[in-house]
């Protein structure tokens, strides 16, 4: 790619393998939310009458009754459980996180409570609520969240990630009927998402979405769901909110990429895809040490993905430090390494521009032919490299 502004600012021009990451930049800002961000940036604009504009957009799309834009998925989950804590009392919204209510606590399941970026939990903190745990991390049944409803029960909240523990847990469905038996409202986190429509489909009160992942919009949150819950979410940029607030060119972006996600040819972007996918995997079959399985996505999400798994004595290289070494390469490519120390990673192929993937299947080669041509087993223990996950982190800016 020529006259790339990474390079002519001194960042690392890296190549996303590893998936809508928000620590990578999230996805590759479709052209309809570029214009769009271009267009309204010079002008001036009613905030709430914009607004107003794009909940009939997410009603449309997400068949929610309305919806608005935020900062991020994130501050989407604290505005829309700061929303039944406080309901509409403008007081309260002041007040917050300190609540003026009892009514404050929110169930989460324990294998629900991730960090994906930072902790699950810690976005119901900031809105005032009071976390209460249902179960444990791979095992949660209807009694625990039966018995955990009280009169001081807010919300509850349904974590839907790749990060989350996938068995011996509530479904979604049994969640909704045991929360709206009670009368308690269920917000569902889908930050990172495909299905704009399933969770409110299947009962849920309000869904939280990212607009900068899979719809290819603008750094952003969508809060979309029943319109008395999203009205109370709503009011809370009147409190906390304001610390998450949105631009104009953010709203009107979500808004184009939405419209551009409703026209888009998602069967043509799904085939491209499985052809980069092939090419890597032919491009790894039989070699020493590496087996290469095309895997579904987790969560349901209409894509796979490239599993890669290394034997370290074979391919004298772990899935740890072959994911390092292709970081650390010209050009950097980043991989879906959260598993490492399970001797895989992950090759996703959602977020390349063309010819990009000729370039990953060529570094994977290059780093797999320099370890096998090496004496040495690279295989640094897992207590290595999770004694220094955050030194670059702690001595940032330096």
């Amino acid at each position: 790619m020529t006259n790339d502004i990474r390079v002519e600012n001194g960042l690392r021009p890296v190549i996303n393998v590893s998936g809508t990451m928000t620590s990578l930049g999230a996805s590759i800002v479709v052209p309809e939310a570029i214009a769009a961000m271009t267009a309204i940036l010079p002008q001036f604009v009613e905030m709430n009458d914009l607004q107003r504009k794009a909940s009939a957009i997410i009603a449309r799309l997400t068949g929610a009754e309305a919806g608005f834009v935020t900062a991020s998925c994130a501050a989407g989950l604290s505005l829309a459980v700061a929303g039944t804590i406080t309901g509409p009392n403008l007081l309260a919204i002041e007040k917050l996180p300190d609540v003026t209510t009892p009514k404050n606590e929110v169930l989460v399941q324990m294998g629900h409570l991730v960090d994906y970026g930072a902790p699950v939990e810690q976005s119901i903190r900031i809105a005032g609520g009071k976390v209460v745990v249902l179960g444990q991390a791979t095992s949660a049944h209807r009694y625990h969240m039966e018995n955990a409803i009280t009169e001081n029960t807010a919300a509850a909240v349904y974590v839907v990630s790749h990060h989350v523990v996938h068995y011996g847990l509530l479904h979604l469905m049994e969640f909704v009927e045991i929360a709206h038996a009670r009368g308690v409202p269920l917000i569902v986190d889908a930050a990172s998402e495909y299905d704009l429509r399933t969770f409110l489909d299947q009962g849920a009160d309000i869904v939280v979405y990212s607009g900068h992942k899979f719809l290819g919009g603008p750094t952003s949150g969508i809060v979309a769901g029943r319109k008395d819950l999203v009205r109370h979410a709503y009011l809370q940029n009147k409190g906390i909110g304001r610390g998450m607030k949105v631009g104009k060119e953010s709203i009107f972006g979500v808004m184009a990429a939405l419209e551009a996600w409703e026209k888009r040819d998602h069967a043509a972007v799904r085939a491209r895809e499985t052809g980069y996918l092939h090419l890597w995997k032919e491009a790894l079959d039989g070699r020493p040490g590496v087996t290469a399985l095309i895997e579904p996505d987790p969560t349901k999400n209409p894509l796979d993905r490239l599993r890669v798994i290394l034997s370290a004595q074979e391919a004298h290289i772990s899935a740890y430090d072959l994911a390092g070494a292709l970081a650390r390469g010209t050009p950097p490519i980043i991989v879906r390494d959260h598993e490492a120390e399970h001797h895989y990673f992950y090759l996703d192929p959602c977020n390349l521009h063309p010819g990009q993937e000729l370039i990953v299947r060529q570094r994977l080669i290059e780093e797999l032919e320099k370890a096998q041509a090496s004496n040495e087993v690279l295989d640094t223990p897992h207590e290595e490299w999770g004694r220094h996950r955050f030194d670059a982190l702690l001595r940032w800016p330096d």
